[in-house]
């Protein structure tokens, strides 16, 4: 066979389907246009093989042919467009859409620290039932604060980091069987109240709220966003409503698992703050309000660009082309 004559033969059909697998977005016609060509170039890869297996012209009918397989199979290139679309629509839209469930666990997890902390202040002889005179002195004079500037800086961020998301991963995962969540909510809200009211009776609430208050406001919002979603999760096939089970599951999960990809971004902050604000020299009032600030970026992020996103149908759900389903092509 001669190679050049074959190559000048069948160049069209390799550009054009070259050119179909750059698009973005096909049309019916052009979708069956890619499979007609995808077994035209199958066709030649096979006989260049069998008669004149030049490497360089396999090698990059095999590459043509993988692309173009991708590319019919519906898979596609994540482009800076769709992480636009996520952080701009679908992921604050699942966060305005469970609004009410993190929101409610928001509440109900501060009252219980609240009253928790009220109770052990109430109590001070419990206080030396968890721990001995000289550990809780180790605790409010070097501990607590050393915490904070025990390790550099970027190193600490991604310890944190990583610990946050474990954490919140747990409470989204364990969501659809409920009770766990609720386990790790107060486990960690008795925590803070035992630390919390071990600071105050020892005259150190002050330095407590000043140190937690930076980095601790946006990370316990991430927590109880990812308990909430859990117990969303939990709640989809408890009540799915008008949908079987297994929609409503899916449909849950989908959302939870985008929740989950948003929460890695907003860790990542509070690790910063935690990191480079929290034990930094800077007064105590500017410390606290970055955290506050950035508090307040959150709700006002959920509760306008979720909220906008919400109204115009998003619900935090993945394209329906993308759920496993074959979108339909023109005959």
């Amino acid at each position: 066979m001669d190679l050049d004559a074959f190559v000048a033969a069948h160049r069209g059909d390799w550009d054009r389907l070259e050119e179909l697998c750059k698009r973005r977005h096909l049309t019916g016609a052009e979708a069956d246009e890619i499979l007609d060509r995808y077994q035209r170039v199958a066709t030649h890869l096979s006989l260049v093989r069998s008669t004149t297996p030049d490497p360089s012209l396999v090698a990059y009918l095999s590459m043509l042919l993988a692309r173009a397989r991708s590319r019919s199979a519906g898979s596609r290139v994540v482009a800076w467009s769709d992480v636009g679309r996520f952080f701009g629509q679908s992921f604050p839209a699942a966060l305005y859409r469970m609004r009410w469930w993190w929101i409610g666990v928001l509440v109900a997890d501060v009252l219980l620290a609240l009253v928790m902390g009220w109770w052990l202040l109430e109590h001070p002889s419990v206080e030396s039932s968890l721990a001995s005179p000289e550990q809780i002195r180790q605790l409010v004079e070097n501990d607590f604060e050393n915490y904070y500037s025990e390790y550099a800086a970027s190193s600490f961020a991604l310890r944190v980091w990583t610990n946050n998301f474990w954490l919140s991963a747990l409470c989204i995962a364990s969501g659809v069987f409920g009770l766990p969540v609720l386990y790790m909510l107060a486990t960690n809200m008795l925590n803070l109240a035992v630390v919390g009211s071990i600071m105050v009776r020892h005259d150190r609430g002050a330095l407590f709220f000043g140190l937690i208050a930076p980095h601790g406001l946006l990370e316990l919002t991430c927590l109880f966003v990812a308990a909430g979603v859990g117990l969303r999760l939990f709640w989809s096939w408890v009540e799915p409503g008008a949908r079987t089970r297994a929609q409503a599951l899916g449909q849950e999960g989908r959302a939870a698992l985008g929740t989950a990809l948003g929460l890695v971004v907003l860790l990542l902050l509070c690790g910063v703050i935690e990191a480079f604000v929290t034990p930094s020299p800077l007064p105590t009032w500017v410390r606290v309000g970055i955290g506050v600030l950035a508090e307040a970026a959150f709700f006002t992020y959920v509760f306008t660009a979720g909220r906008w996103a919400h109204r115009r149908g998003e619900r935090g759900d993945v394209a329906e082309a993308e759920r496993g389903f074959e979108a339909p092509v023109a005959g």
